[in-house]
């Protein structure tokens, strides 16, 4: 049984009488990579802000590890490492200059301070650019620093707003391997992100915000479930095709997708049964002699997950 780090209870913000946040509450547990996902302007901001101490007055309750926010934000200060979306460093300070004036500030201490900036530059995979200055270093390495500056303290609340932007794949690839050896060791993190793929790749679980309002949240196979995103099997043919109609004709379909001449997508009707319109469609293939290389359920991803929740308006 997991246990609770995080939760947030009926908390709202307004700007100007503007609702930026309405009634969002949710959880996330020890260890936990919380992917948070949203339009601009949903709303992913304003909670990391409230989270974090960095806006006060909101409505609700925040609890990081049994600690409330902002009351008691400077023992929660005391584990968390915040990454914003637009990092920001004076140019001219090398990255040791930087990362020790940092580290002073949250209350390193200096006999230990060496050997926290070594630590986290290995970690981030940056050991080389330790005295080089910022102004020197590339979009994707200043975003490393960030993360570094975040990771000194051995925080065991990670905050990122954006951690990937800017990133080159190879880049992406490392830092995404970073978050998980951290949530392995029990840090949980929360993340905001527009890069699906990534947040798909990593988050243990996903909380889905439009317009101040969570959707929904849990892991990529509960959303699933309770999204009923219909079903999709794909065929692949060793022989381009031209006509796939007498497949389509079978009444749990709800339409057919060509990929190629060689591939075609087959959407379930989302009420059918799965299993009996996969019986229909294999008497099919074999009764009209298919040259068929294989055979299969598609996954949605989260990509078309969102897409529903978002233009479909939420829970089914």
């Amino acid at each position: 049984m997991k246990e609770s780090f995080v939760e947030l209870k009926d908390v709202s913000k307004s700007y100007s009488g503007f609702p930026a946040l309405q009634n969002v509450s949710f959880t996330i547990d020890k260890g936990d990579i919380f992917g948070y996902i949203g339009p601009n302007g949903a709303g992913k901001t304003t909670t990391i802000k409230s989270m974090i101490g960095l806006i006060t007055d909101f409505d609700g309750s925040i609890t990081i590890a049994g600690k409330r926010m902002p009351k008691q934000r400077d023992q929660v200060h005391n584990i968390l490492g915040y990454l914003p979306q637009n990092v920001s460093f004076q140019e001219w300070r090398t990255v040791d200059h930087a990362l020790k004036s940092f580290g002073r500030l949250s209350g390193i201490e200096e006999e230990i301070l060496e050997e926290r900036v070594e630590e986290a530059l290995q970690l981030v995979g940056i050991p080389d650019s330790r005295y080089r200055k910022i102004k020197n270093l590339s979009g994707g390495n200043i975003q490393k620093v960030g993360l570094a500056q975040a990771l000194l303290h051995r925080p065991k609340f990670l905050v990122f707003d954006e951690p990937l932007s800017g990133l080159d794949p190879a880049s992406r690839y490392q830092v995404k391997e970073i978050i998980k050896e951290l949530s392995r060791g029990e840090t949980t993190v929360l993340f905001s992100s527009h890069i699906l793929s990534d947040v798909q790749d990593i988050a243990t679980k996903i909380g889905i915000i439009d317009r101040g309002e969570l959707i929904d949240v849990g892991s990529l196979e509960e959303l699933k479930e309770r999204m009923k995103i219909p079903e999709v099997i794909r065929i692949e043919f060793y022989e381009s095709i031209k006509n796939g109609q007498d497949i389509a004709d079978i009444e749990e379909i709800e339409r057919i997708e060509w990929i190629d001449g060689f591939r075609l997508d087959l959407h379930i009707d989302r009420e059918a049964d799965i299993f009996k319109a996969s019986r229909k469609i294999l008497k099919k293939l074999v009764e009209r002699d298919y040259d068929v290389k294989s055979y299969g359920p598609l996954s949605p991803d989260l990509n078309e997950l969102y897409m529903r929740y978002i233009q479909e308006g939420g829970r089914k």
